[in-house]
């Protein structure tokens, strides 16, 4: 009896590299870090100076103090008490939203849009290619059937 050889730890490696979903997840992550800076330079540009007409440009900077007093060095780090940093959650609320309305509305409507065309249009032409199939049995059957009564008249006449 021959036993099966178990796979080298490098052909395992190897294996897993040349599936094709680790290179979709590698073109994906390089793809969403350069999205990244786009999406930040929308909050940064449009995002920040429309929430500043109303407040402040740097969402940073709001804040609540939880435990007072409160105070903030020059580098804008904590000093004293607990403070809320609030205005950072935000913007990164807003960047997240962003990103996701972004993708979903340039990525994955148009793309799943498209796939429902592909779709349609395959089960059109397999309905043609069934009609056609099902007109070829039915002329065949026809042959068949004029073949049968042929042969059949033939058989009486002899």
């Amino acid at each position: 009896m021959k036993e099966k050889k178990e796979p080298t730890v490098w052909q395992g490696f190897k294996s897993f590299l040349m599936r094709g979903n680790v290179v979709d997840l590698a073109v994906a992550v390089v793809i969403g870090a350069a999205f990244t800076n786009i999406v930040n330079s929308v909050v940064k540009g449009v995002i920040n100076p429309l929430v500043g007409a109303i407040g402040t440009q740097n969402l940073d900077s709001y804040s609540s103090c939880l435990k007072g007093p409160c105070a903030k060095a020059a580098d804008g780090s904590v000093s004293r008490g607990v403070m809320i940093l609030w205005g950072s959650v935000l913007g990164a609320t807003l960047t997240f939203v962003i990103t996701a309305a972004v993708v979903y509305f340039l990525m994955v409507l148009p793309m799943s849009k498209y796939l429902a065309r592909a779709e349609a249009r395959k089960r059109a032409r397999e309905g043609t290619h069934e009609v056609i199939e099902v007109t070829e049995l039915e002329v065949l059957k026809e042959i068949r059937d004029a073949l049968v009564s042929q042969r059949g008249s033939g058989h009486s006449r002899e």
